[in-house]
């Protein structure tokens, strides 16, 4: 269970939890009518099998946002009201990494540290601080409207975000993530710097909320040895250990650390990072900071969109 993130407590070495992939978790919010701080489900384990008790409005959201309501299949990125004593079911998706499941009202937990979300490291947050288990049973807290029977869903990023595309010398399902160069950038040489863009590094299967650690074809050292105090961190921040394989922080990383700061993955493309599987690939590309304001913006244009396109079905209601 996730909300928009545990804000302001980093200074005492609380993690931002919130969720991996937060526009996902955004436009899932906007589709049921709810704050942006309403809490939700991040689901990265499937199938995942839910009954609801009482009348409410869902939408399902990142990866390929497969659902099913009574074992009919809606569209992805799909909003509907579900009736009580309907199951709904999100299957394994075709493509994506993580999906969400917002409901109308949001999630009631209570509230720790001014917020709802789950830190599963500190074990506090959400549910009992852990993952949902079968049978867990859970409140919402009552939605501000939305009593159509309306459906309707909304064009997901993956086609409403421009990106350059990926040179015909990589894979097909190589994601392409943009960073900007971070305090350590410049102790690696020129050649390691082109190395880290032009290699594609896997996602191995010890990947977490924590870390995203790569695997490739060639070791990131720098040029010589460092002795780094433990430093700040934040979400994004692209680390790279003694043995040279990168480790890109998630949403759950430690506040401080001493590994090298190579790069920092663009906030525009965090969700590109969430939606890339276990066992996937990625590319870098360097991008300059106005590149990355450029890119934040476009990704702030489709949110807005999303918006009014969502306010305009439901302002009748």
């Amino acid at each position: 269970m996730q909300d928009a993130g545990r804000r302001g407590f980093r200074r005492y070495g609380v993690g931002v939890s919130g969720p991996l992939d937060a526009l996902a978790a955004q436009v899932g919010n906007l589709m049921v009518g709810n704050a942006a701080d309403a809490a939700f489900l991040e689901v990265v384990i499937f199938p995942l099998r839910m009954q609801f008790k009482q009348a409410t409005r869902i939408a399902v959201t990142g990866s390929d946002a497969q659902m099913e309501v009574d074992g009919q299949r809606c569209p992805p990125w799909w909003s509907v009201a579900v009736q009580p004593g309907q199951i709904v079911t999100l299957p394994a998706p075709e493509s994506g990494g993580v999906a969400y499941v917002c409901v109308a009202g949001g999630i009631d937990v209570p509230v720790v540290l001014g917020s709802r979300c789950t830190d599963l490291k500190a074990g506090f947050g959400g549910m009992d601080g852990r993952a949902l288990r079968k049978g867990d049973s859970l409140a919402l807290l009552p939605s501000r409207a939305l009593n159509s029977n309306r459906r309707f869903g909304v064009l997901p990023p993956c086609a409403g975000i421009p990106l350059p595309e990926v040179e015909a010398s990589f894979s097909d399902k190589t994601t392409l993530v943009r960073v900007v160069p971070a305090a350590q950038w410049d102790s690696f040489s020129a050649v390691t710097r082109e190395r880290f863009q032009t290699c594609e590094w896997q996602i191995t299967p010890d990947s977490n909320r924590i870390g995203m650690r790569l695997s490739g074809d060639t070791q990131l050292k720098p040029e010589k040895a460092l002795e780094l105090l433990s430093h700040g961190i934040v979400p994004g921040v692209v680390q790279i250990p003694p043995q040279g394989q990168p480790i890109v922080m998630q949403c759950d990383a430690q506040t401080a650390g001493g590994y090298p700061k190579m790069a920092t993955v663009v906030a525009a493309d965090m969700w590109r990072l969430a939606q890339a599987p276990i066992g996937s690939r990625l590319r870098f590309q360097c991008v300059s900071m106005q590149q990355a304001l450029d890119a934040n913006d476009e990704v702030q244009a489709y949110h807005a969109r999303v918006k009014r396109a969502v306010e305009f079905l439901f302002q009748d209601v």
